[in-house]
């Protein structure tokens, strides 16, 4: 049965994602890889893993600045420190934050003075960091974050255990370590919880692909000569959102003469009649993102340009036809080829044009599928893994180039492509020239004279 792909609405009528069910199995997934680990608590400063970890967002305004965290411990539910009244907010509508229990004082007053006993408090909690430096290095805030963590590793007897930390700022390293904690890598355990997705996951991930395909409808209507690369960002965009679109992450709008080498970054340049176009498309819907390349030519594409994008369309099925469980990441980067097949002179200059990684609350999850790491460090392939494959070739003309992209779910017998506009085939975008009599060919060369015996000198 296919991934179900629903509206962005909930309805009463019928049963969609179950968002109880997706928070309360993704912490589930983390604690049972820090029971797996020698770590005594995770700490996340990383914006995906505290989203992972606690289910709060609070706008990607904020993703770029370290400032907010987030603790689970062996013996505790995860607790948030965010920014001003986003803590009072999370206590208001973030009730799976109510969990966390605590070690009460003991009442000097009461009749059980010298007893403990548990009591309810808030996961959500305000705390910030240090804003990448911009508090004053004296100001004590990396202090007091070591002192939050400390108090909790204390509480649960677990001060003694390692702490496994994302990623951190120095001044908060140096403040964890002399408060006596000690911080080792924790990105580790985060990803391998993150690799296989539940169902719920899964869907919200094909639905956001799904936007994608409609974007890509309207901008391969959009293309023309005369169009700029930040147009197309623009245009979709505008779809994306409209749409309900959390965050457009980018759009990697690519033409003519920059397809290669590839820049991987948008311009203002002017597409032209037969200029090759690719674009990748990354966004968040409810979290859970896209990578989706696509290449158009514009009115017409050469041969060389035909030819690459069927060089690049081969690599591509022949990786997706061994993608199963129990298959490797090494089995599939077996099938593309070399760095110094297509002009570049090792995998590192490469990296990324034949490549893979997992997709799910951010983009370069596990596994990774490299020549440059795959063969000496292969990733076992599992059923509910999430990923996309991308494949690349420059055309022979030294001009163009072809990029595709796909995105599968490893299922129990093979896999399932969730990205659905057609790309089978290099599409011809744009308008249809007519000269007396017949319409022009959309296989010819962006030079006319080459399109003409005398051009060729054949006449």
């Amino acid at each position: 049965m296919p991934i179900p792909t629903f509206g962005t609405n909930d309805v009463d009528w019928e049963q969609r994602i179950d968002r109880d069910v997706l928070r309360a199995g993704r912490v589930a997934k983390l604690r049972a890889e820090l029971e797996k680990s020698d770590l005594g608590a995770l700490l996340a400063f990383d914006f995906s893993n505290i989203r992972y970890m606690s289910a709060t967002h609070i706008g990607t305004w904020a993703m770029d600045k370290a400032i907010r965290f987030s603790l689970i411990t062996r013996n505790s539910d995860p607790i948030v420190w965010d920014f001003g009244s986003a803590a009072k907010h999370h206590d208001l509508y973030n009730p799976w934050l109510h969990t966390t229990t605590t070690e009460m004082d003991a009442d000097p007053h009461a009749p059980h003075h010298g007893a403990v006993r548990p009591r309810a408090e808030s996961g959500a909690r305000a705390g910030i960091s240090t804003l990448r430096g911009a508090f004053h290095p004296d100001a004590g805030i990396a202090e007091e974050v070591a002192r939050k963590i400390r108090r909790e590793l204390e509480k649960f007897g677990l001060l003694n255990e390692p702490l496994g930390v994302d990623l951190i700022e120095l001044p908060i390293l140096f403040a964890l370590q002399q408060a006596g904690i000690t911080v080792v890598d924790g990105q580790q355990t985060f990803l391998n919880a993150r690799a296989v997705k539940m169902k719920e996951e899964i869907q919200l991930l094909t639905q956001a692909a799904s936007m994608v395909d409609a974007a890509y409808d309207e901008l391969y209507r959009f293309l023309k000569p005369g169009v700029r690369e930040n147009e197309t960002v623009g245009l979709v965009s505008k779809v994306l959102y409209d749409l309900g679109s959390e965050y457009v992450e980018g759009v990697n709008a690519i033409s003519g003469e920059r397809c290669s080498p590839h820049p991987h970054v948008y311009s203002d340049r002017l597409i032209r009649p037969g200029d090759p176009a690719f674009f990748d498309i990354l966004h968040s819907h409810q979290g859970y993102r896209t990578c989706y390349y696509r290449t158009f030519a514009v009115g017409s594409a050469s041969t060389a340009q035909v030819d690459a994008y069927k060089r690049a369309r081969e690599y591509m099925d022949r990786a997706i036809a061994l993608v199963r469980p129990g298959a490797t990441t090494a089995d599939i980067v077996a099938v593309w080829p070399k760095a110094e097949e297509f002009g570049f002179p090792d995998e590192e200059a490469a990296f990324a044009l034949q490549y893979g990684h997992g997709v799910g609350l951010s983009i370069w999850e596990k596994p990774i599928f490299s020549r440059l790491v795959s063969f000496e460090h292969p990733e076992e392939l599992k059923e509910g893994m999430v990923f996309a494959l991308e494949t690349y070739w420059p055309s022979a003309d030294g001009i163009g180039a072809a990029r595709i992209e796909e995105e599968l779910v490893v299922t129990a017998d093979g896999c399932e492509v969730i990205t659905k506009f057609p790309a089978e085939e290099l599409l011809v975008a744009g308008p249809k020239y007519h000269a007396v009599g017949f319409d022009l060919s959309t296989l010819r060369d962006s030079q006319s004279h080459l399109n003409t015996v005398w051009g060729r000198g054949e006449a």
